[in-house]
């Protein structure tokens, strides 16, 4: 029924931390050289030395990527220790400086800071992409665009950023606002077709806004090299059960929307601004916002909400085997996220904010 498409991809990045003074290490160069052997081509660099990424095989389902992440996150953990380190899975780190932090000596990152400047060296955060395999690319673009009226929702269930330079922000996502000041991010707006897509990219290429479609960091966005529609749009969440159970969610909308585009069916074209106005809600609040039901045009608690979203998918869910996913995520939405716990960290220890990394080393760890 689903054609033996919706395998998964996932990229997450890991904050590298010292354990004593709890601050960002440039490590990731050491780090690497140490992983290769082991973890092989899935680790790679960031722009920042204090960050390091990781991506899975080409999974078949999320039991697979289940396996393969935390394989990854243990033997990241092993070799950031092995150096006196440790690994974090967190969006933001609570009062580390930007400032302070190196850059990968790549010319690929050297580029990105000539031409954004400070907007680059600034954008000290952490994420986490799924792809999705779909084989047509004019289906990848429809599906893209029905996805994004769903991105808030997956924003709010994987908040983990809401400490920034040693203040609560007062958002649960600042990684969210910081990353928009970079060009060509955010919700994009909706393609035709493939087309058309490709037209706007080679338009871009040919003004020299862009060297490659590369450089194109919407929130989602139909894969320039891979057969996949890529979700980027997440927080990372800091426990690996919330981090599968959205990966499954994610496969599982995907596959949903596909049965209703089968079936000459689609999910309701909003516009970018009215999706961009639940995106905000989601960052500011996370699980605890009220988002808009544009069906209803009225605001919805967002705990009603995602027992909805989940009967949405259930039907997709139960041929993807992972329908059990669904009863974590309405779990989040009730008791919250990463940026949650890290708050109640917070108020508990008076503002400490070492305290939450040290809560964030444990936690990201945690069933492993």
């Amino acid at each position: 029924m689903l054609d033996g498409q919706f395998t998964l991809g996932v990229e997450e990045e890991y904050q590298i931390v010292d354990p004593e003074t709890r601050e960002l290490r440039s490590y990731v160069s050491r780090l690497l050289e140490d992983g290769k052997s082991v973890l092989r081509e899935r680790v790679r660099p960031e722009m920042h030395q204090s960050m390091v990424e990781v991506g899975t095989s080409v999974c078949s389902d999320v039991k697979a990527v289940r396996q393969e992440l935390v394989e990854m996150r243990s033997e990241l953990d092993k070799l950031a220790r092995r150096g006196g380190l440790r690994i974090i899975a967190a969006s933001t780190h609570p009062f580390s400086d930007w400032k302070t932090q190196d850059i990968t000596d790549r010319e690929r990152y050297h580029n990105i800071v000539h031409d954004l400047q400070d907007v680059a060296r600034g954008n000290l955060i952490f994420g986490l992409h799924v792809h999705v395999g779909i084989k047509e690319k004019e289906t990848a673009v429809h599906l893209a665009n029905q996805v994004r009226y769903f991105l808030p929702h997956l924003l709010a269930l994987t908040t983990s950023s809401p400490f920034w330079l040693g203040r609560r922000t007062g958002l649960m996502s600042n990684r969210c606002n910081i990353f928009k000041r970079f060009p060509r991010t955010g919700i994009p707006d909706e393609f035709d077709s493939h087309e058309h897509l490709v037209a706007f990219v080679k338009l871009l290429i040919q003004t020299k806004c862009i060297d490659s479609a590369k450089s194109i960091w919407w929130d989602v966005r139909p894969h320039y090299l891979y057969d996949t529609v890529e979700v980027r749009i997440c927080d990372m969440p800091t426990n690996m059960n919330h981090t599968v159970a959205v990966v499954a969610l994610i496969q599982a909308l995907m596959a949903q929307l596909y049965l209703l585009y089968r079936g000459n069916r689609q999910w309701r074209s909003y516009g970018r601004g009215l999706i961009e106005e639940n995106k905000w809600r989601a960052l500011r609040y996370g699980t605890d916002a009220k988002l808009i039901d544009f069906g209803r045009k009225e605001e919805r608690p967002f705990v009603e909400l995602a027992p909805e979203l989940c009967e949405f998918v259930r039907p997709a869910a139960q041929v993807l085997g992972t329908e059990s996913h669904l009863d974590f995520i309405q779990k989040i939405a009730r008791e919250g996220t990463s940026a949650h716990r890290q708050i109640e960290v917070a108020e508990k220890n008076n503002g400490d904010l070492k305290k939450v990394v040290d809560y964030l080393i444990e936690e990201t760890m945690r069933g492993l």
